[in-house]
């Protein structure tokens, strides 16, 4: 096993998990895995198989490159834009996550909060 890759996708789910707002049980239950080897997975005890590996990137709304680590030096320095490249802004899939848990009269009330931070 290439532990340097496992930390690294380890961090980047946790990462990710935790900008989401969601907690281990709950990826591992929408990755189809037991919640002991989703906990080894983000502690780089294991390597994903390539099919875990892309429904993480599904679940987790990351990107495969930069679930591997490959797009954090790139997306700051090539695209200018830092955080909010291609792969998307840790504060963007926060919200995100934080959206999807609240009721139609909330999601209502925080796009119009969005549409006055706006004008």
């Amino acid at each position: 096993m290439n532990e340097e890759l496992a930390t690294r996708i380890g961090s980047a789910a946790r990462e990710a998990r935790a900008q989401l707002g969601l907690t281990q049980a709950e990826v591992a239950e929408k990755l189809g895995l037991a919640h002991m080897v989703y906990s080894r997975l983000e502690r780089g005890k294991m390597l994903p198989s390539v099919q875990t590996l892309l429904r993480m990137c599904a679940v987790l709304r990351i990107s495969s490159d930069e679930l591997l680590g490959l797009s954090d030096a790139e997306e700051g320095t090539k695209s200018g834009k830092g955080e909010r490249g291609q792969g998307g802004a840790p504060k963007l899939r926060q919200l995100t996550g934080l959206a999807r848990k609240m009721d139609e009269d909330q999601l209502d009330a925080l796009v119009k909060v969005a549409q006055v931070l706006l004008r």
